[in-house]
């Protein structure tokens, strides 16, 4: 039963750690202004309703009785010290009959407390609280016509409860206000916190990150901060490692291939120069997957007018597209367009089409990179992202790349905060789904 509960107030509570403790804080304020309202009409207001509306309905039928045994002059002289010492406003009717419309309101004190005087003390009348702003309309039945009273309002309405209303409701309100304002600034760095934390881990580029907020925040923003400095240094670090390496070992190589050109044996020339341009293709992707970790600056691009870029350059090739919506997504262009050709490679190097589709979701774009090729096995999902990893049956040896490709795309996208999956495709090949976060 509690764990039921628990799920059902997990749903319905906010998610966001401004608006709980918001809730928090306003929480005991709301409830405080209820318990002292319900209280204050209870014990204060109500009572003293009852007690005004008690001794007016007395002087009502005191009046009414007096006017009762006078005479005219004698009922005029009622009329007139009730007017200046009460402030009633009595006019008799002759020939008229009560209102049959009824006007009271049930859900109203005033009402409820001035029924429950006047019901056993006359027989016949009728009032109205509504039709006059500051009087209240009472009629009772007299002889052959109606006594019409106008009584001033304040007489059964204390007006107290417009002050008090004022003041418990204003105070709240300032207090939510003022807590509002310290919540945000109190939330404000966490929210910072978790932009640079997505931001790197998409890959993006932070120019400066302050820490700032409360001692723990901070100590958990300088931590990051330390965090994303050292993994920046190794990243750079393992780059121009790669780049000297890369410099050194073109210099021997290029020697090797000097020295080949003199030799007199061509057969062993050959097989000795295809090895040379083996290793110098396997040098050429290991350096460009290396490249793919620097830096570069994210911007806004459209996905469709990029892949429409890429097809481009690759004229007199089967190469469909098709795109959902033109979608505009905050990515490193030079990077992606890096991925997709090197997927669009990848299919027409083992079969004769490719196709290109996008989809749109909530929180993704989703791209569809389709080939018509030998596919691969679901088993070797996981092992072709693997670099230099080559499948022998389903992609032959014999083919250009030394299986880097499905790597770097691999490193690319994990790069942008998305991730990258293998399908079976509809053209019967293998289908490659990017996903990329919004």
């Amino acid at each position: 039963m509690f764990y039921g509960l628990n799920n059902f107030a997990k749903k319905i509570l906010p998610k966001g750690l401004f608006y709980r403790s918001l809730i928090i804080v306003a929480t005991p304020i709301i409830l405080l202004q209820i318990i002292i309202t319900v209280v204050f009409f209870d014990s204060l207001w109500i009572k003293a309703n009852k007690g005004m509306t008690r001794s007016l309905v007395s002087e009502v039928q005191t009046m009414f009785d007096i006017y009762q045994n006078s005479d005219e002059n004698g009922q005029q002289s009622i009329v007139n010290l009730y007017h200046k010492n009460f402030d009633f406003v009595i006019a008799f009717k002759e020939n008229e009959i009560l209102p049959t419309k009824k006007s009271e309101r049930w859900f109203s004190p005033i009402d409820r407390s001035l029924r429950r005087e006047l019901k056993p003390t006359f027989d016949l009348y009728w009032f109205d609280t509504t039709s006059y702003k500051e009087l209240v309309d009472l009629r009772i039945q007299y002889e052959d016509g109606t006594l019409q009273i106008l009584v001033p309002k304040n007489k059964i309405a204390p007006s107290s409860a417009r002050i008090f209303a004022l003041w418990i409701t204003l105070p709240g309100f300032l207090l939510i206000t003022i807590a509002i304002i310290f919540l945000k600034n109190q939330t404000r760095p966490i929210i910072k916190l978790s932009q640079a934390a997505e931001k790197f881990g998409k890959g993006e580029y932070l120019k400066e990150f302050r820490p700032s907020g409360a001692k723990e925040i901070r100590q958990a923003a300088y931590e990051f901060d330390r965090m994303r400095k050292r993994i920046s240094v190794h990243l750079n670090q393992r780059s121009e490692m790669l780049s000297g390496i890369s410099h050194d070992l073109r210099t021997p190589l290029t020697r090797l291939k000097l020295q080949l050109a003199l030799l007199k044996q061509q057969d062993l020339a050959k097989k000795m120069g295809e090895d040379i341009e083996e290793m110098e293709r396997m040098l050429n992707e290991y350096l460009e997957f290396s490249r793919n970790q620097k830096s570069e600056e994210t911007e806004t691009a459209s996905i469709s007018d990029l892949i429409s870029e890429i097809v481009k350059k690759y004229y007199g090739k089967q190469i469909e597209t098709s795109f959902e919506n033109d979608v505009q997504i905050n990515i490193r262009p030079n990077a992606i367009k890096r991925c997709l050709t090197n997927l669009i490679d990848n299919g027409l190097c083992y079969g004769k089409m490719v196709k290109i589709s996008t989809k749109e979701t909530v929180r993704d774009l989703i791209i569809f990179v389709d080939d018509d090729g030998p596919g691969i096995p679901e088993k070797e999902y996981l092992n072709v992202l693997k670099p230099f990893y080559r499948i022998d049956q389903s992609r032959s040896q014999n083919k250009s790349g030394v299986g880097l490709g499905l790597s770097i795309a691999n490193d690319i996208i994990h790069g942008h905060g998305g991730k990258i999956l293998f399908e079976k495709s509809p053209l019967n090949g293998l289908r490659v789904k990017i996903s990329l976060p919004f």
